[in-house]
């Protein structure tokens, strides 16, 4: 046995060891903290389905390629492969759907080209922007997001920005 399959156990046990030593009702707390879950699971699940809804939509309707197209030349200028775009327009929306365009990318043109391994290192490093303000923002009962939104898709835009620069500089 290794240690890494004790860590889990290890650590369940020192809580439950420590939450016994504090005389806390466990079990109480296990139950009412599973049911705080529940609760926020079903505040944020409108807003999810929503999304993946949109982002379903958008790429069954051909207009994930025609942005595409349009986003072409801006693009070349900033040294972002063309191919792309549907990638950096679904990532911010939809965690899934953006693997789903990486991995037809990385089908279509291979994981060593150019476009795989830009594709790949834009997956790595942005995030589901809309859906993570989704999640904590609805677990958190906050409806205005203010300055967050444009904070976030400006860290997007750099990210994809960044990624193609250092495929193009490292390889």
């Amino acid at each position: 046995m290794s240690l890494s399959s004790l860590v889990i156990p290890v650590l369940l046990a020192v809580v439950a060891v420590y939450g016994m030593g504090r005389r806390v009702d466990i079990y109480s707390a296990l139950t009412r903290g599973a049911e705080e879950g529940l609760g926020v699971l079903l505040r944020i699940i409108p807003a999810l389905v929503g999304l993946l809804t949109a982002v379903s939509m958008f790429r069954a309707s051909g207009a994930a390629e025609l942005f595409s197209a349009l986003c072409a030349p801006v693009l070349e200028l900033l040294g972002i492969p063309p191919e792309t775009a549907p990638l950096m327009l679904v990532r911010p929306v939809s965690g899934s759907g953006a693997l789903a365009v990486g991995t037809d990318l990385m089908t279509t043109y291979g994981p060593d080209s150019t476009i795989g391994r830009t594709a790949a290192v834009m997956l790595g490093s942005t995030e589901t922007t809309f859906y993570t303000i989704a999640v904590y923002f609805g677990s958190a009962g906050i409806r205005k997001t203010r300055h967050a939104v444009p904070a976030a898709l400006a860290a997007d835009l750099v990210g994809f920005v960044a990624s193609a620069w250092a495929v193009r500089w490292l390889f």
